[in-house]
């Protein structure tokens, strides 16, 4: 009885060990996010500076 009791567990453990296929796994590419960059914060800073020079023009 313990004879057919570990051939009825190594049957199963072997089983399950070459459940699938033999075909290539299929891997997605990895998503790449790049951040985008509106066209208004290339001016921003300048607007700045000129409210400040401005500022101080009229402080004077």
């Amino acid at each position: 009885m313990k004879k057919l009791v570990l051939a009825a567990a190594l049957t199963a453990a072997a089983s399950t060990a070459f459940a699938g296929s033999v075909a290539e796994p299929v891997i997605e590419a990895p998503v790449i996010v790049e951040e985008a960059t509106s066209s208004s914060s290339g001016i921003i800073l300048p607007l700045i500076l000129l409210a400040v020079v401005a500022a101080a023009v009229a402080a004077d």
